[in-house]
């Protein structure tokens, strides 16, 4: 079996990980563009404004990603951090490797000082909805989640 490391990432990191985020969002039908993917989420780490966890197989090939947006809950005046992107390479699925990000990145939300860490998943997503509910999360059924796309925006709905 195949052993993972997980480590946070970095803006010299953004190459590699781009090439799975670029993956990820075609997963959520947008077209490919790795030099935009990879762009994106050198920002975002050259910036402090996301957290991105890599696994990575011993001989360095990476095996997936997640990536987290730290922000803040009003109501409850504390930090939480959204989980907004899981991805893990077909050839190394069903091996723990999502399993392993979660963790992680649950580490990495208590070391923010998050109070706890939200994400959204397609309804018809239902491989992730096993995965998260065997791994302790909780669907909320509280609340209705929508979204607006901003004028002048190329933006279309609905997609995670």
């Amino acid at each position: 079996m195949t052993s993972f490391r997980i480590s946070l990432a970095t803006a010299a990191d953004a190459e590699q990980v781009g090439v799975l985020f670029d993956l990820y969002r075609q997963f959520y039908e947008q077209p490919t563009d790795p030099a935009g993917a990879t762009a994106y989420l050198r920002a975002r780490l050259q910036r402090g404004e996301s957290i991105v966890l890599m696994a990575q197989t011993a001989g360095g090939e990476l095996a997936g990603f997640c990536q987290l947006y730290p922000t803040f809950c009003s109501v409850d005046m504390a930090p939480i951090c959204i989980l907004y992107d899981l991805f893990v390479a077909a050839d190394y699925r069903r091996q723990g490797v999502a399993e392993l990000l979660l963790a992680a990145a649950g580490q990495q939300a208590q070391a923010y000082g998050a109070v706890r860490m939200e994400l959204a998943t397609a309804v018809t997503n239902t491989s992730a909805q096993r995965l998260y509910e065997s791994t302790g999360w909780v669907r909320d059924d509280a609340f209705f989640h929508y979204a607006k796309v901003i004028a002048g925006s190329t933006e279309t709905l609905p997609h995670g």
